[in-house]
């Protein structure tokens, strides 16, 4: 199937929006949310700044499938796909919106100065990573364009994420540590909110933010695993659905530096908003794929 399509090339994370354009995305899907059953909420046990950056890096193979997904499954919801981007910048600011008040009540400038270092460090050896084929120079391009403080927040949380995302290829290879790459990734959004997130004009109502958050992230999820069963159905002869569209859940990592996969979950049911503990279910055959989201 699909011939004509050049094989894809394992896509980078990229970093999320700034807190304006995420608060925008929130309110656009607001009623969504509000439409959303209790029963369609499920403990996040995924690390969602990383899954955003991934989701949002991934977007372009994607979108490159969309003609083939309304072709060859013209009963998928391909609205799901076109939402994709909407829904993941929902739910980053969800999760900002979510950190505890201590988070936001941080002074910046500690933040701020650990974030500079640590930025400045882990863009000396993602270049380094880069010129030996190791990282995408594109994606560190991007990181490196920002300007501003909320930049290096997010440059963070993409730096986080695209370390993470290609740890198999360079363990072992870098000076960068795990401790650095998680610490990114948690200091990233601590420094977003210390900064005012919440500053910016989302209306949450009086909607516990927790439950803002499970709601936003359940939306995202089935989008995105939705998005994935198309996929695997189109690209299942190939055998490159992985790389398109790869599982949300984050691989764990041995003593040695090794990525290892999570055990495997029972699928949700297509129907409903999956468990985000199900991000790592066996990939769908090709029936099972072609059945109507």
């Amino acid at each position: 199937m699909l011939k004509s399509i050049a094989p894809p090339r394992k896509a980078s994370p990229r970093k999320p929006a700034a807190p304006p354009r995420a608060a925008a995305a929130f309110n656009r899907v607001a009623p969504e949310l509000n439409e959303l059953s209790a029963a369609a909420l499920a403990p996040i046990n995924i690390d969602l700044p990383r899954a955003v950056a991934l989701v949002l890096g991934v977007l372009p193979g994607l979108a490159a499938l969309r003609p083939a997904i309304v072709k060859q499954l013209p009963e998928h919801k391909v609205a799901l796909l076109d939402k994709l981007e909407l829904y993941a910048l929902a739910a980053w600011y969800a999760h900002l919106i979510s950190l505890p008040e201590s988070s936001a009540g941080h002074a910046v400038k500690p933040l701020l100065d650990e974030a500079i270092a640590l930025r400045a460090s882990l863009l000396g050896e993602a270049d380094n990573l880069a010129r030996r084929g190791l990282l995408d120079p594109d994606a560190i391009d991007d990181i490196r364009a920002g300007e501003g403080h909320v930049d290096t927040a997010n440059d963070l949380v993409a730096l986080s994420a695209l370390f993470n995302h290609s740890w198999p290829e360079i363990a072992g290879r870098t000076m960068a540590t795990d401790e650095e790459v998680r610490r990114a990734g948690e200091l990233g959004p601590k420094l977003l909110a210390a900064l005012g997130v919440r500053e910016h004009g989302a209306d949450t109502g009086s909607a516990d933010p927790a439950d803002r958050r499970a709601r936003a992230v359940a939306l995202f999820v089935r989008a995105y695993e939705q998005t994935r069963r198309a996929v695997t159905y189109l690209r299942w002869d190939e055998g490159d659905a992985e790389l398109i569209a790869p599982s949300l859940q984050r691989r764990e990592r041995s003593a040695r530096g090794l990525s290892t996969a999570p055990p495997a979950m029972p699928s949700a049911r297509a129907s409903d908003a999956p468990p985000v503990d199900t991000l790592s279910s066996p990939v769908p055959s090709p029936a099972e794929a072609a059945r109507p989201a």
